[in-house]
């Protein structure tokens, strides 16, 4: 019982660590990085994370829709 509960605090602080990160390709930073100012690339930066989160939100929406069909309450026979 106590691997349980490690595995999901485990899993917790995986999914709750946040660490800042780049999400550029190596082609798109070597672009961005010879303009001056870097408004740019901080923006292109951004909307990367932005269409990154998407597929997170749907995974997590099957899952919910799953849960619910799994414990769905039945009706009650009436006799």
């Amino acid at each position: 019982m106590r691997n349980i509960y490690l595995k999901y605090l485990a899993i917790g602080m995986i999914l709750l660590n946040s660490i800042a990160t780049s999400a550029q390709c190596a082609m798109c930073r070597a672009a961005l990085e010879s303009e001056d100012g870097g408004n740019k690339a901080e923006a292109i930066n951004n909307g990367i994370v932005y269409l990154m989160a998407f597929p997170y939100i749907m995974v997590a929406i099957v899952f919910y829709v799953v849960y619910r069909m799994k414990y769905k309450k039945k009706p009650k026979a009436i006799d």
